[in-house]
């Protein structure tokens, strides 16, 4: 009516400043992914307050486990079926399945997400896949036997394969599908990761107890540093000012200086632990402990474990986005 006044509610511009730094905060917090082989699920962890959400099916024996750039879609290999599961990471669905040789472990998915990787162990290869398509692109044999990891170099150039039985990792060149060149490291290696800029690479060598550094440019071993009793998994900072090793006999995590390529740091976390995993913030780091069923917190500032979080049984590693 004329004259009548609408009166609307006005907030501050600091509280409404507040209200959707609170919100944005909410929508960004990361979840961690953890496949429990035994279980045949994935917890699914909120890292803001280290509880559990929810478990989300996956297959009979989930063990390697990746994430796409945009948190989307989630690809984790059934050591059961043989198959990689693509799971939709929002409602726990599973999207697609995908054939592949006996024994799947590792798997990893490029920078710009368009590639997924898996290392095969009974066929001793590495296959390739679309992962817009699901498509197999090719399946391609590396030298070392039981290859347990395939990660890609952050340019997506090469791919790092470490297997049970060998004492070098392949290097697979991706755009040309073949194996191009090995590069020596100790007995046994496992988990990999790769400097932030892509120069280095990180390699845990399980039966030599320690980490071997390698210059990406020239293929070359540039230090070998002692770690723990059986080093398995590895962890680089976003920063890459350190490299965490987990020390699955020793029970321990270690912190590695890469300006020195010396151990900084010890921290005692859950039995048998595997493979693991940061915050994009770097803030946290979250391992899986296998014998456990449990995953350790640390915070990587202090060097100290917060918490041990209990998950399903035989937690295999730790994804995160």
């Amino acid at each position: 009516m004329k004259g009548d006044t609408v009166k609307r509610a006005v907030f501050p511009l600091s509280l409404l400043s507040v209200l959707a730094m609170m919100a944005a905060q909410v929508l960004a917090t990361p979840l961690a992914y953890v496949p429990n082989e035994k279980s045949g699920n994935l917890s699914v962890i909120d890292t803001s307050t280290d509880v559990v959400l929810r478990q989300i099916a996956a297959g009979k024996r989930p063990r390697g486990i990746a994430i796409d750039p945009a948190g989307a879609r989630l690809y984790v290999t059934d050591a059961a079926s043989n198959e990689l599961l693509m799971i939709d990471a929002a409602s726990g669905a599973t999207l697609r399945r995908i054939a592949l040789g006996k024994s799947p472990e590792g798997v990893s998915v490029s920078a710009d997400g368009r590639l997924v990787a898996v290392a095969v162990e009974e066929s001793n290869s590495v296959t390739l896949i679309d992962s817009g398509e699901g498509r197999v692109l090719a399946d391609i044999p590396v030298r070392g036997k039981n290859p347990e990891h395939a990660v890609f170099s952050p340019d997506g150039r090469w791919l790092l394969v470490s297997a049970e039985e060998a004492e070098q990792v392949d290097v697979i060149d991706v755009v040309a599908r073949r194996q191009s060149g090995t590069v020596a490291v100790g007995l046994r290696p496992r988990g990999m990761g790769f400097s932030p800029d892509g120069r280095r690479a990180y390699i845990a060598c399980e039966l030599a107890s320690a980490v071997y550094v390698v210059d990406m440019q020239t293929l070359t071993q540039l230090a070998r540093i002692p770690a723990g009793r059986n080093a398995n998994g590895i962890a680089v900072h976003p920063s890459g000012q350190q490299v965490y090793v987990s020390n699955g006999i020793d029970a321990t995590v270690m912190v590695i200086d890469t300006a020195s390529n010396t151990v900084s740091a010890t921290v005692s976390v859950g039995k048998r632990p595997w493979n693991m995993a940061l915050t994009p913030d770097g803030a946290k780091l979250y391992v899986a402990n296998g014998r456990a069923n449990s995953v350790s917190v640390i915070d990587t500032a202090s060097a100290t474990k917060r918490s041990d979080i209990s998950v399903g049984e035989l937690p295999w590693g730790v994804v995160i986005h």
